[in-house]
């Protein structure tokens, strides 16, 4: 079975900067996979060249067993991946109902529509007619997944989505990623706090200057084994 996600000795970046460096990355199916790194190692570019917003100057790209050799936002979507972006990007101006109803834009057949997302984040429902900034940044986070998995994803990639939140919320998250996980979502997760990643992914990579330094099965690892590759 061809890989839900495949980059291939990828080397993009912006403009004449290049920041991935033969970079190459493959996720197949209920795959749960992290990216690890410090600032500025180039993990937020990983999902840019996967959306067409970063210059892809070689190598190769297929989503969905498709190669594509010009990349656009769209693509991923259409593929089967989802991505949950680093700041969530809601859409100020539009409830949380019409926010959802965004991803549902794709019409990729599955389980996920409104009333599912709603079952998963009963508070959704509750603030369902409410701005969708108007909320708390936890809630936030539900709503932006909410609305990728409105695109009946087979992958799930989200950037950094424990940022800005309190602890306990990201303990929640874990429980949510792991429920998406058991479901049958794959999950690349791109990430600095450890707890999450340990308690959403089973697998890890480790990027350093735009390239994987290491790899290795999260089983039996240890928090600070970990924690050395995303210190400044």
């Amino acid at each position: 079975m061809s890989a839900l996600l495949s980059l291939e000795k990828v080397n993009s970046g912006y403009g004449r900067a290049q920041v991935l460096h033969d970079f190459s990355l493959k996720i197949g199916c209920q795959e749960r996979v992290a990216i690890l790194g410090r600032n500025g190692v180039g993990k937020t570019t990983v999902v840019n060249t996967c959306l067409g917003l970063a210059n892809l100057h070689s190598g190769s790209v297929q989503m969905g067993g498709k190669q594509f050799r010009k990349l656009r936002s769209f693509n991923a979507a259409w593929s089967g991946v989802a991505v949950v972006p680093q700041g969530r990007r809601i859409v100020p101006t539009l409830s949380v109902r019409e926010n959802l109803l965004l991803g549902a834009a794709v019409k990729r057949p599955g389980p996920w529509n409104v009333e599912s997302v709603f079952n998963l984040f009963p508070i959704l429902r509750e603030r369902a007619e409410t701005p969708g900034t108007a909320m708390s940044g936890g809630q936030q986070q539900m709503l932006a997944i909410g609305r990728a998995l409105m695109t009946n994803p087979d992958l799930l990639i989200l950037d950094e989505p424990s940022e800005g939140l309190a602890p306990v919320v990201v303990d929640a998250l874990g429980v949510t990623l792991r429920k998406l996980a058991d479901q049958g979502t794959s999950i690349l997760l791109i990430e600095q706090n450890i707890r999450l990643v340990c308690a959403a992914t089973d697998h890890y990579h480790v990027l350093s200057k735009g390239t994987i330094t290491d790899s290795g099965s999260l089983k039996g690892i240890t928090f600070e084994s970990l924690h050395k590759h995303i210190m400044v």
